[in-house]
């Protein structure tokens, strides 16, 4: 045998051997999730409750927190075997009203047949028969040691069984055909899908059941659907209005939003909404890992949606006065990093050309107040009382006025420049005096 054989050989058994351990901790871990121990058959689509689909896991955890169980019951025996019904056992389902309510029998109901004895918990007679035995019902009973317990946490929705019951509904209405199953699991508790059948379409012949979704969920005190639980985080599923929120809900929410925002009210405020769209908050995941390069393509776009998150003059302007790339900035480093913008005598000189930062401002002023505060804008244009160069022409492009800046008024401005000083001063007093022989024209 070549050596290059005998690697291969011990490379097989490797992976034989790895294969075997795992298929052995998928054996534990499957056992461990086997509700407390207690083994579970795989129980037919047609006898699993209506609205469920095969492969979907069960119900939302979060809604019904896991159970351990702890006893064997064959439900199939007592039901279709021994005839026994289902409210011989769960007779308390009759008179609940409040999900919360423990509707499993009392042990004493098991010792007419068992031949036990549970009337004292502390001293449990077993009886004579094997049936009658700790460990016939328990899982995991050790003589002389207290029953594992038995935990079914109350599920996070309100649910009255005597009103369903009431209006002519059955057990397996909600439940599935459970006289089949051997242990029930939470696997057979209702699934929504098969209670929006009814709240949904409300018709005389079932009570007229409300769609609300408090009529079954829990709410906080403003309204709004109670969300976060012990178990979990409460999301809608995926069929329902297409809202499921998984990796893609960032993308496809303003479509559900759009469509029906009622329907996104029920958990979530206004202010929820604002505190994204406004800017306070910014989730990450809104852009491609790569977006710090492609941004400014975006941005010389004028494309609302970043001003819809982003102020230019606080956000835009800091992250580029820290990187160096403003005119503006304690990190400034002009001769470092280039030029940016297209030499003098195309950006900035006269006269205008099709490149010109005058055409550039007006068609998109936002992506120049990403880099440029209004004082980079003022020495140039403001007259020189204000602190501006003022050796250009006048407010006028037919006048020249000492101490002027460079007009970036278009002609004609002159007509109407009286309306757009009384319409709002601020933006003249930037490059003007109050005193200003030109204002005094406007005026």
């Amino acid at each position: 045998m070549s050596a290059a054989d005998s690697s291969n050989d011990r490379y097989g058994l490797l992976a034989v051997l790895l294969a075997c351990v795992l298929a052995a901790l998928l054996g534990s871990m499957t056992e461990a999730r086997a509700q407390g121990g207690a083994h579970v058959d795989v129980v037919a689509q047609a006898d699993r409750p209506p609205g469920s689909r095969p492969g979907d896991g069960g119900p939302s955890p979060v809604i019904f927190p896991p159970q351990r169980l702890t006893i064997r019951f064959d439900h199939q025996k007592h039901v279709k075997g021994l005839g026994v019904p289902c409210t011989a056992c769960h007779d308390k389902a009759k008179t609940s009203k409040k999900s919360a309510d423990s509707l499993l029998p009392p042990a004493t109901r098991c010792d007419a047949c068992h031949g036990s004895d549970h009337r004292a918990a502390e001293v449990v007679n077993a009886g004579g028969e094997a049936i009658g035995a700790c460990a016939f019902c328990h899982v995991g009973y050790r003589e002389g040691r207290p029953v594992e317990r038995l935990d079914l946490p109350a599920p996070n929705l309100r649910f009255n069984h005597a009103l369903h019951l009431e209006r002519g509904m059955d057990c397996q209405d909600c439940h599935g055909r459970v006289e089949n199953v051997k242990l029930a699991t939470a696997d057979q508790l209702p699934r929504m899908r098969a209670c929006l059948e009814c709240h949904q379409n409300p018709t005389p012949a079932k009570g007229e059941p409300s769609g609300a979704c408090t009529t079954c969920h829990l709410s906080e005190k403003g309204g709004m659907l109670k969300t976060q639980f012990a178990s979990g985080q409460m999301l809608p599923p995926d069929w329902l209005h297409d809202s499921g929120h998984g990796p893609d809900w960032i993308e496809r929410h303003k479509r559900v939003a759009g469509d029906e925002s009622r329907f996104c009210a029920n958990c979530h405020s206004e202010r929820f909404c604002t505190a994204c769209h406004d800017g306070r908050v910014r989730p990450r995941r809104v852009h491609p890992n790569d977006w710090i390069s492609m941004h400014p393509v975006a941005a010389r776009q004028n494309d609302p949606t970043c001003t819809s998150c982003h102020r230019q003059q606080s956000f835009c302007l800091e992250c580029h006065q820290r990187s160096g790339v403003t005119l503006s900035g304690p990190v400034s480093n002009l001769a470092g990093r280039g030029r940016f913008h297209p030499p003098p005598s195309v950006w900035t000189d006269g006269p205008r050309g099709r490149s010109h930062h005058a055409w550039e401002a007006e068609r998109n002023i936002n992506a120049c107040v990403s880099c440029h505060t209004e004082r980079d804008c003022a020495v140039c244009h403001a007259t020189g009382p204000v602190g501006g160069r003022g050796q250009s022409a006048g407010l006028f492009r037919d006048t020249q006025r000492h101490g002027q800046g460079a007009n970036p008024h278009p002609r004609g401005f002159r007509d109407r420049c009286g309306s757009a000083l009384r319409a709002n001063a601020r933006p003249c007093l930037v490059c003007h005096e109050p005193a200003d022989p030109s204002l005094r024209e406007c005026r």
